[in-house]
């Protein structure tokens, strides 16, 4: 590329950055910096909602809706000629993986890029990319080019997991006590299913995964790891860091759904490798029953053109019949943001996820009789179940009937105003309170983990056991899930929870922002599919 040649840019709608507190910049990235970005590119044609009625094949879903040829040779020869090295292109996916040193990248996206580090964090800290502001793209590709993501590279989600202190403990339970208490169908066991698990960090000993099934009594289910992005299996030796998630994520999955396959994939912790993990996933041959993810961040810490990328790609998933499982956060009303707002948790605010959320049980584990559940609520800083409405986000058609509540209005994934209400969360619940929490272990350690994150997995592996039974996929389940449920209803196949709140909401009969339709009754949930 000539250094002279000029260089007319056009705003990327959505791409302005959110300010992240708790991050200092240290000045400006090296220039020869090494760089890496995901571009999405548009749909070749809109995805119609009748998409998710049944799954499509991969072939048929990227010939009709992935990217076109055309706009993607013209978004390759056009960034080659400005000096960017194409690393990967996929028109299915509508995703082009870029990279290249930061002055060439920042001056292509219209951008600064600095060094940054946690504000708390002392000058030996590992250092991440910074920007700010909006990001703009050769003129060419205005409309073609969506997203550009990954040049800033600070950690975009949270594990929503617990680990419980020992003290506090009333109880806890092995994922097959949890079977029982849920009533998984019988007969079933995940066999001919798969379930994809997304980390963004840590990593799992295959020798904790055997001694753990070995105490169950139940033979160590397929785990297969694989890397997107550079991501890799690396556990750390912590307990109480990333491994917890890992290890909690494949344990509830693998026990509850033993004889379904469980592959992991691991990417960094950014919006870029978050989607591309994603997205990898639910085009994966063969086509996940499930995806479960225990990651996330109140939606209004993403851009907009993140939410939306993100939430193409599990409309991607559904329409392949993929069932993406999503954590609705633990931290309540606010999900951390702390200005005294109610905020929900993305991406389980997505109209296209499954989102999962918590309670706090009392059960006895011989007979699964239930002795009390309530909503998951520990107090301020303990923990509890998120839930609530999106800001960005419309209300789903499948949604509307059952009473969700006015929420703080916003703008939908494509920028359209959507009024007061918006999208409810969650949809579904199971056991997250760490007092009665999940027997797991951990880098050698056995320990009792909560959080909503638990509850991902349990219900990706009870969507596992349900396609099995009836040897098909479902995609986009939701619809079937609230099939003209009616506010104050309880839907077939859920045990409605009326007790609790999670601060802004309380539970009651019927859809709650608590716990969405309350927990799963599965014998009665297959009938009712």
């Amino acid at each position: 590329m000539d250094a002279e040649e000029p260089l007319k840019l056009v705003p990327l709608p959505g791409s302005e950055r959110p300010e992240r507190a708790g991050y200092r910049a240290h000045g400006a990235l090296a220039p020869e910096a090494p760089v890496e970005a995901t571009l999405i590119l548009r749909r070749r044609a809109p995805l119609p909602d009748d998409a998710f009625s049944s799954p499509l094949t991969a072939q048929e879903l990227g010939d009709r809706y992935g990217a076109s040829p055309d706009d993607l040779q013209l978004v390759v020869s056009t960034l080659a000629r400005l000096g960017v090295t194409i690393d990967e292109e996929n028109a299915a996916e509508r995703r082009v993986r870029v990279s290249g040193p930061a002055a060439v990248l920042a001056r292509v996206f219209g951008t600064d890029l600095a060094e940054s580090r946690p504000a708390d964090a002392g000058a030996d800290a590992p250092s991440y990319r910074q920007r700010s502001g909006g990001l703009s793209i050769p003129a060419e590709l205005d409309g073609v080019v969506t997203a550009v993501l990954g040049l800033d590279d600070r950690p975009q989600a949270r594990a929503q997991f617990r680990v419980a202190h020992p003290a506090a403990v009333t109880t806890s339970y092995t994922p097959p006590q949890l079977g029982t208490v849920y009533d998984f169908p019988a007969g079933t066991d995940g066999s001919g299913q798969t379930i994809a698990i997304i980390e963004l960090g840590g990593g799992y000993e295959q020798a904790d995964l055997d001694t753990y099934f070995a105490g169950l009594g139940i033979p160590t289910p397929s785990v297969t790891a694989v890397g997107v992005d550079g991501g890799a299996n690396v556990p750390g030796q912590d307990p109480n860091g990333a491994d917890g998630e890992v290890m909690l994520d494949i344990e509830v999955a693998g026990a509850l759904a033993p004889g379904a396959s469980i592959v992991v994939y691991f990417a960094p912790n950014t919006d870029a490798g978050f989607l591309d993990a994603v997205s990898t996933a639910a085009h994966a041959t063969p086509t996940p029953a499930a995806i479960s993810i225990s990651w996330g961040q109140s939606e209004d810490q993403w851009t907009a053109q993140a939410r939306t990328a993100f939430d193409q790609a599990l409309q991607d998933a559904a329409a392949l019949g993929a069932t993406t499982t999503v954590a609705a956060g633990d931290d309540g009303s606010s999900d951390r943001v702390g200005d005294g707002k109610a905020h929900v948790d993305f991406p389980a605010s997505s109209p296209h996820a499954l989102a999962c959320g918590g309670t706090r049980l009392d059960a006895d584990t011989s007979t699964g009789t239930v002795r009390s559940e309530t909503v998951w609520n520990n107090g301020a800083g303990n923990g509890a179940t998120g839930g609530g409405v999106s800001a960005v986000f419309a209300l789903p058609s499948w949604q509307g009937t059952v009473g969700v509540p006015l929420g703080p209005g916003g703008t939908d994934a494509g920028g359209a105003a959507n009024g007061p209400g918006g999208r409810g969360v969650p949809d579904v619940s199971a056991v997250a309170d760490p007092q009665t929490g999940y027997r797991v272990r951990v880098d050698g350690t056995d320990l009792v983990i909560g959080g909503t994150s638990a509850v991902a997995p349990l219900w990706a592996a009870l969507i596992a056991r349900l396609a099995q039974s009836r040897g098909k996929r479902f995609g986009l389940v939701q619809p079937a899930l609230y099939d003209s449920t009616r506010a104050g209803q309880v839907a077939a196949g859920f045990r409605d929870i009326t007790s609790g709140d999670n601060g802004a909401y309380a539970a009651g009969a019927g859809w709650d922002a608590c716990t969405g339709l309350g927990v799963p009754e599965g014998a009665r949930l297959l009938a009712a599919l």
